[in-house]
């Protein structure tokens, strides 16, 4: 009689058709026969109870429930990683492995570099991996849900809870500055540059209060690029103080009465969240967080 769980090896298996798109590509990433692969995979959905890939001329898709089951292969995999890594290094005195991480591009960019000088150095064994990605969507967090990180650095909503199965813990709220080109005395006189990502409700509904701000918008890629425009005089924004980490002598930054701000924080699983590479992280962020705030910073 056939063993009611999947076993990590067909996990794997099942990984791999996601990620080949076919029964034959996987056949060949794992070294095995097509047919091989067809009887592992029809045997894995015998002990779900559900058919997991759609078949067809074009390869392989997963079904909804392939979707779901695969979800939890990736989280699955992962702790059984985890669990290795961190029982080795308990007997070691050691902290080693991936640590993968998902960030939006300013937090990736000022404020990952630094936590991660740190944590290197306290746990040289420790690989990190950093996948930058934008907070549309289900942003970062998806990632962490879906198990393809093991924690993210998210713009968290002010009034919602994180998704299921998620915790998540608020790392630094930081303002947003009014910034325009030189010494441009009128921010109406240019376009408002906004990007995507810009959207908590609370500085949405923040700019629909603001009768000063221009009419004229302008939408770009993300914020480092509103940053590059306003240096070249094409617009003026309302930017967030992470992203002015990499502003131009050429830009003025000036503090707003009642600014609107957003909270920075990370996002885990519960388990993710309990692991020694995710804790030590977040210890880092925090430090990071703390001594960008006590710097002297003239906007």
């Amino acid at each position: 009689m056939d063993a009611v769980d999947l076993t990590p090896g067909e996990l794997r298996l099942l990984l791999a058709v996601e990620r080949a798109g076919s029964f034959t590509a996987a056949a060949a990433e794992l070294s095995l026969t097509q047919s091989a692969i067809s009887h592992a995979v029809r045997t894995c959905e015998r002990k779900v109870g559900a058919v997991l890939f759609e078949r067809g001329r074009t390869g392989a898709r997963p079904t909804a429930a392939g979707a779901r089951a695969l979800v939890h292969a990736r989280l699955i995999l992962r702790q059984l990683d985890v669990l290795r890594a961190e029982a080795r290094g308990a007997a070691a005195g050691t902290l080693t492995g991936p640590l993968r991480i998902a960030a939006f591009r300013s937090a990736a960019a000022h404020l990952l570099p630094a936590a991660l000088e740190r944590l290197t150095a306290k746990h040289s064994g420790l690989r990190p991996q950093v996948l930058v990605v934008p907070e549309l969507g289900r942003g970062t967090a998806g990632e962490v849900a879906d198990g393809r990180a093991d924690v993210a650095i998210a713009t968290l909503s002010e009034d919602e809870p994180p998704p299921a199965g998620l915790v998540a813990g608020e790392l630094f709220r930081e303002p947003y500055f009014l910034v325009n080109p030189g010494n441009q005395a009128d921010p109406r006189a240019l376009p408002l540059l906004d990007w995507p990502e810009n959207c908590s409700s609370y500085t949405r509904s923040w700019w629909a209060r603001q009768d000063w701000l221009p009419a004229a918008k302008m939408e770009v890629a993300d914020d480092g690029v509103v940053l590059s425009m306003v240096a070249q005089g094409i617009g003026m924004a309302i930017l967030p103080k992470l992203t002015l980490a990499a502003a131009a002598p050429g830009v003025t930054v000036t503090p707003i009465a009642d600014p609107p701000s957003r909270r920075v924080g990370y996002v885990a699983t519960y388990a993710g969240a309990q692991s020694l590479a995710v804790r030590e992280l977040v210890r880092e962020l925090r430090a990071v967080a703390e001594a960008q705030a006590v710097q002297e910073n003239v906007y």
